[in-house]
């Protein structure tokens, strides 16, 4: 994260946008992909960047930012189904672990505690103080004591439903016992003590949603990956991604042959034949109901007793059965809690207290430079394999010349090293006191260590990059995996591994090579039989029909990501309109700065990557083009839609596309600030709510006509 950003008003707006595109990305791989590509404790620091920023430039705060978000996209493999009650998030806070005094070390604490205090006008509130499981968060809804449905998180206000899956978990019942009846009881004060007696004799609410995790014990993780050694089959990375895939899976027999557990965390909503009056009671009628709850949990009545509980469960982490990685603090008084309320995406009676990244000590063996997509060289380490947060690594980055020059870092050394997350660790410091003696100094390699290609550096810039492009081998290889991925032209079945074999084969040297492979050429390769070659050469044949947003997405230019490639579809309509824009043409579109605008006109200047386009268009890339190539539609821009049932002529990624490309927007939920609902056959509750809030109802063939 060296010199990630200047101060500089200039370039604020800019900050901003890649901030916002990078999260983006970081939270799609994270919430939808089931993997890590950024460390927990980074992705905070730049979350927190970025609200700072929000906060002092409101002006330039994108519609699309993640503060404004909980999860991630709702895949589309699964019916979507919107959360009564929200499934927010939690906001975090952290210690300063250099800090001695108890004030400093925990001021975000006490800042926490001091905004409740004001917010109730008491003295002092109770908390109930858990651990925060590494896990998946899930919604359980049980109608008359039987499991009816089960969601993800999704983005916070529709879910995944993923209730087939979740009934294989052994440890969540599928009906809740019924012995009695409310009108069974004289006083609400009876009927509460029988709810919390060992043995309860209380029919369930008509209605009871309950909250909580799914993961994988340690124990468990550990022989689940014995066994995939055993099988010689590839081993899970971490719990987290592990359960999380498990939940998505489309065949129910995966999920149930993954050792998965549940652990309820709270009452999310219920019919009212009961009322509790803290939160502490919720957890006891859940356990009575069955369910496991963590027996790590406390009552804390001041800010010291939460040190106390975050201490404690920090020094025990590693003993716990399951992983966690940090601790969460929740007003105990209901009341209190309703009178909090929430913020956009989090409640305000509730916070995560998250755990610094674990740090263990290793040796460099060796430091290598590997060289990504962008042409980007960064330096990694080779370390002596040490065991980081339940994960054996061998390799640690070093980001880029400057940290290593600022750290000082040798070949040699003994270092410390630090990991959070599924991502590759990084090296935090050198133990000086372990030193070999004269020792060099490491120096970044003259040429490109693939293709020996001269390098660059824009001044300002820490990153040195390899000035090849297509050409350079290592920059060949991601370019074209990046062109088939998922958020660009999404060709099933042509991943990192079967790229790199098509590359080596000299089958593929540019993007627009995909397109003239054969089921010939596939089937003399290892790996490829004669169905196998036809399901690739059927992928990619069903990728030519895209849209303008994907393809430029695809095309990988610098600063170009998810986001801003729409927006440039959006404006312009065409590729041809995209590829003679000048700057100034440019720089008119929201959320595109200087940088953004001369690195789309540096790489149309190049005159490979324009042959390249024309080869693709040439071997038959399509896409829509908008009737209106230089505006938008005026009863669609700026307009937001929510879509529901099912349409004949569409399928709703199709109708989303279109709706975006006229500069509207889609969303998972209906409210008041919604536009318009598309209702097609068997509508659900989303048209009972547009309907209640009279919000504009349009059928399929209205929709055809407004675009």
């Amino acid at each position: 994260m060296n010199n990630l950003f200047s101060d500089s008003d200039a370039n604020i707006q800019y900050q901003i946008r890649q901030l916002t595109d990078d999260l983006i990305r970081y939270n799609h791989a994270y919430h939808t992909q089931n993997k890590s590509i950024i460390s927990d404790e980074e992705y905070d620091l730049l979350f927190r960047l970025l609200q700072n920023l929000e906060e002092q430039y409101p002006q330039y705060k994108r519609r699309d930012s993640p503060t404004n978000k909980i999860g991630g996209a709702v895949l589309s493999e699964f019916m979507q189904v919107a959360h009564i009650i929200p499934m927010l998030s939690l906001n975090n806070i952290f210690s300063d672990m250099y800090q001695q005094d108890t004030v400093l070390k925990h001021k975000e604490l006490f800042q926490f505690n001091q905004r409740i205090c004001d917010g109730l006008n008491v003295s002092q509130p109770s908390y109930v103080a858990t651990p925060k499981y590494d896990g998946v968060a899930i919604s359980l809804t049980y109608i008359d004591g039987i499991l009816t449905t089960a969601l993800t998180r999704g983005d916070g206000f529709t879910g995944e439903d993923v209730t087939l899956n979740i009934k294989t978990i052994k440890n969540i019942p599928h009906t809740l016992k019924i012995a009695a009846t409310p009108k069974d009881f004289s006083s609400q004060k009876d009927l509460l003590s029988e709810i919390l007696s060992p043995t309860p004799a209380y029919i369930i609410p008509r209605r009871l949603e309950i909250r909580g995790e799914v993961l994988i014990l340690t124990k468990d993780f550990i022989k689940l990956n014995q066994e995939q050694e055993s099988a010689q089959m590839r081993q899970f990375a971490n719990p987290r991604n592990t359960a999380a895939g498990s939940i998505r899976q489309l065949d129910s027999r995966i999920t149930a042959s993954r050792p998965l557990h549940f652990f309820a965390y709270s009452i999310a909503d219920y019919s009212h034949e009961i009322e509790f009056t803290t939160f502490m009671e919720q957890l006891d009628y859940l356990n009575n109901l069955g369910f496991d709850i963590s027996s790590y949990s406390k009552l804390c009545a001041t800010p010291m007793e939460l040190i106390e509980f975050y201490e404690n469960t920090l020094a025990k982490r590693e003993q716990l059965p399951f992983g966690i990685d940090g601790v969460v603090y929740k007003v105990n008084d209901i009341s209190y809690q309703q009178q909090l309320g929430f913020v956009l995406r989090a409640p305000r009676f509730a916070i995560a207290h998250k755990f610094p990244a674990q740090e263990v000590e290793s040796q460099i063996l060796d430091i290598q430079v590997q060289v990504g997509r962008t042409g980007a060289l960064t330096p990694v380490a080779k370390i002596k394999p040490v065991t980081v947060g339940g994960v054996i690594v061998s390799n640690a980055s070093l980001h880029n010349q400057d940290e290593i020059k600022r750290k000082d870092i040798r070949i040699n050394d003994f270092v410390i090293i630090r990991r959070a997350g599924d991502v590759i660790p990084e090296v935090v410091r050198s133990i000086k006191d372990k030193r070999i003696a004269n020792s060099p100094e490491f120096i970044m390699p003259h040429t490109c260590p693939v293709c020996n290609s001269h390098l660059s550096q824009i001044e300002g810039e820490a990153i040195i990059r390899c000035s090849a492009g297509l050409y350079c081998p290592a920059q060949k290889k991601q370019a074209i995996t990046h062109f088939a991925s998922k958020l660009a032209l999404n060709i099933d079945g042509l991943g990192e591994k079967i790229v790199d074999q098509l590359v080596e084969n000299n089958l593929i040297n540019t993007p627009s090579d995909i397109f003239k492979l054969t089921v010939d050429q596939l089937i003399e390769l290892e790996r490829f039989g004669n169905k196998s070659a036809i399901n690739l050469i059927t992928a990619i044949n069903l990728a030519k029909n895209t849209t303008l947003a994907r393809l430029i997405y695809a095309l990988g230019i610098r600063h170009v990501g998810e986001s801003t490639a729409k927006e440039l579809a959006n404006t312009f309509g065409n590729l041809n309109n995209l590829m003679q824009a000048s700057v100034e043409e440019l720089l008119q579109i929201n959320d595109i700065g200087a940088v953004v605008a001369n690195s789309i006109i540096d790489f149309f200047s190049e005159t490979h990557n324009c042959d390249i386009i024309q080869q693709l268009l040439t071997l038959g890339i399509t896409y829509p083009i908008a009737a209106n190539t230089s505006k938008f539609n005026q009863f669609i821009s700026g307009k937001t839609f929510v879509l529901t049932g099912t349409l004949n002529n569409y399928t709703r990624d199709e109708a989303k596309t279109l709706i975006e490309q006229f500069g509207g927007k889609v969303s998972g939920s209906v409210s008041k600030k919604t536009d318009y609902v598309i209702a097609g056959a068997e509508a659900g509750s989303k048209l009972d709510k547009a309907t209640a809030l009279e919000v504009t109802i349009l059928n399929e063939q209205q929709f055809s006509e407004l675009i």
